[in-house]
């Protein structure tokens, strides 16, 4: 279909974009919830604008059905993976087994959602395949994530437990559930609403890893608000994060930050560190602390992007 090259004010409709696919964005009608195949302005493109999922806009609808993207509202904050806008909410989906939990890889995560200003929530999946030994083991670690302030949900799908809570958070709410491939991140949402049928596979025993089944963004209609399902992946880049950035990103050092000795501490090297001086007396674990300056190193060493 050929671009209209004109605007006619009476018949733009508001509507939010809830998938993006090969080109094309399906826009939900906030009036009518109709869904409408749309394309976006070439001006965009030479604006180097891309519409994302999660967008409110404005769009005008054809003759033919088809519809034209033709402004793209004010943005809280976006994500460049997954490639989503105006997120209220991260779910941060960790198993505790097959793949084992990694606090180095769940810090990793809540930093960049910290950066993005959004309220993470970390769920734990496969509670019902660890021992009591296990549990027992992990349980100190669970326990420092919620002391420091968030809030950790424990659910199984197979024994369909914690999933009513995540319900609850959903509800009005635009929000993306993140996590490595494997944890049961399509089984999470498929027990909470049967009618979803997300893709599903089993993770590989071999490669000890879940294979990338999302192909593409999507929102899908939960519990009354609005949820994607994202590619699964084993790292997340940091290249957004500036050092100092990224000690504001760790929420328990930004709280002791303003009693340290040197504004803009690192917590690194400097004297009077009031954060090491936590670690030291045991109010920061210590994984914590040392995940933190693996990711300042390698902030501070990455090559400059030209």
């Amino acid at each position: 279909m050929s671009e209209p090259d004109h605007l006619v004010g009476d018949n733009l409709k508001k509507g939010i974009i809830l998938k993006a696919l090969s080109g094309f964005y399906y826009v939900e009608d906030l009036e009518s919830k109709e869904m409408i195949q749309c394309r976006s302005r070439g001006l965009f493109r030479k604006q180097k604008i891309t519409p994302l999922v999660g967008d409110e806009v404005e769009f005008l609808v054809e003759s033919d059905g088809n519809g034209y993207v033709m402004e793209i509202g004010p943005r809280k904050n976006e994500l460049v993976r997954p490639p989503i806008a105006n997120v209220d909410l991260a779910l941060v989906v960790f198993s505790v087994k097959e793949p084992d939990f990694s606090p180095k890889l769940l810090d990793r995560f809540l930093a960049v959602i910290e950066m993005n200003r959004i309220e993470p929530v970390i769920v734990l999946t496969k509670m019902d395949l660890l021992s009591e030994e296990e549990k027992q083991s992990i349980e100190p670690t669970i326990n420092y994530y919620r002391e420091i302030g968030y809030e950790v949900i424990e659910t199984s799908s197979k024994r369909q437990f914690g999933l009513e809570s995540i319900s609850d958070l959903i509800k009005d709410r635009i929000v993306v559930i993140c996590g490595q491939s494997g944890v049961g991140k399509s089984s999470l949402l498929n027990s909470i609403d049967h009618t979803l049928d997300i893709q599903v596979n089993e993770i590989s025993k071999a490669l000890g890893r879940g294979k990338h089944t999302t192909r593409h963004v999507e929102l899908h209609k939960l519990s009354e608000g609005l949820i994607a399902d994202t590619p699964g992946f084993s790292s997340l880049d940091l290249d957004q994060l500036e050092p100092i950035d990224l000690s504001q990103c760790f929420i328990e050092f930004y709280e002791r930050s303003e009693q340290c000795k040197f504004r803009g501490c690192l917590h690194e090297n400097e004297p009077r560190c009031a954060v090491k001086s936590a670690v030291e007396a045991g109010e920061i674990i210590p994984t914590r602390y040392e995940n933190y300056l693996q990711f300042l190193t390698e902030i501070k060493t990455r090559k400059p992007k030209y």
